[in-house]
């Protein structure tokens, strides 16, 4: 898997508050595609996923999201 959105094995999503992603597919499923997602919270926490679609990324992002919310609550 090559990709665009690391260097070195880092994440390029450098900026609070910003997402990046990219389609991809393994070498050998080449049928089947996935999206890698990252996105960098505004207090410069980094969420990176894998999923078949942006959709499914960006839920389970937000799902975080509340999670980190309720937590900084209590």
């Amino acid at each position: 898997m090559t990709t665009r959105m690391t260097i070195n094995g880092v994440s390029t999503c450098q900026t609070a508050g910003t997402e990046k992603y990219e389609k991809f597919s393994f070498p050998r499923k080449p049928r089947k595609t996935y999206v890698q997602y990252d996105y960098r919270d505004t207090d410069g926490e980094l969420f990176s996923i894998i999923r078949p679609t942006l959709e499914e990324c960006r839920n389970k992002r937000d799902e975080w999201l509340r999670a980190k919310e309720r937590k900084a609550r209590e």
